[in-house]
């Protein structure tokens, strides 16, 4: 399971919303699966179909995060037009098997699905994400 702020949930879905028509990006920290922190990074890919961190961002990132006593615990990017599932690609570049995989579809622009997973060795597995008002 995954914790994640609903201020957090919002940040993501308004850069999500703001980046279209291209796939979103970014890092959470915490501790444990409870999120406390989100990183928006820039889609250096800038397509709707796939995307890459910024290898400087990213840097920064994981070092911020280090120095406040967090570790990234997901990283998240969006759909647009597409499920709230991995692509291929999302599971042949999941090369973290600690990390969570957070996808955000807004194949539904009212109403944007968030979802979680495992991605090990090439295998899926569903996340539960639990909501929490902070």
């Amino acid at each position: 399971m995954i914790l994640i702020p609903q201020a957090i949930l919002n940040g993501i879905t308004a850069q999500a919303l703001s980046e279209l028509p291209n796939e979103a990006c970014g890092l959470l920290a915490g501790s444990g699966s409870e999120v406390t922190k989100q990183y928006p990074l820039t889609n250096v890919d800038h397509s709707p179909e796939h995307f890459s961190l910024d290898p400087k961002e990213q840097f920064r990132a994981l070092r911020e995060a280090r120095s406040q006593g967090y570790r990234i615990v997901a990283s998240y990017h969006s759909h647009p037009q597409t499920p709230a599932r991995p692509s291929e690609e999302d599971i042949r570049l999941a090369f973290d098997p600690d990390l969570i995989y957070l996808i955000l579809s807004l194949q539904e622009r009212e109403n944007p699905a968030l979802k979680a997973f495992s991605i090990k060795n090439g295998k899926v597995a569903p996340i539960e994400i639990e909501i929490v008002n902070c």
